[in-house]
């Protein structure tokens, strides 16, 4: 089971504002092959500069979908 997908995000930081202030708690986003995931919001916080939050990740889950973790993805 692959339990690893690659998304890209461009998310400008007033928008990251509406997720870091509670509007939203969760994103949702499609992954580089085409798969569409939902994950906790609070994941992005170590990403987010005076910009945003931008560029390739790489989100794990397990069997169950359920969220694990999430790194900025190489290139």
């Amino acid at each position: 089971m692959d339990n690893h997908l690659r998304f890209r995000l461009d998310l400008s930081y007033d928008d990251y504002l509406a997720y870091y202030q509670g509007v939203a708690r969760a994103v949702r986003v499609r992954s580089l092959d085409g798969r569409v995931v939902e994950f906790p919001a609070s994941a992005l916080r170590s990403f987010v500069t005076h910009d945003g939050v931008h560029g390739v990740f790489e989100l794990t889950f397990d069997a169950a979908h359920k969220f694990i973790s999430l790194i900025k993805a190489e290139g």
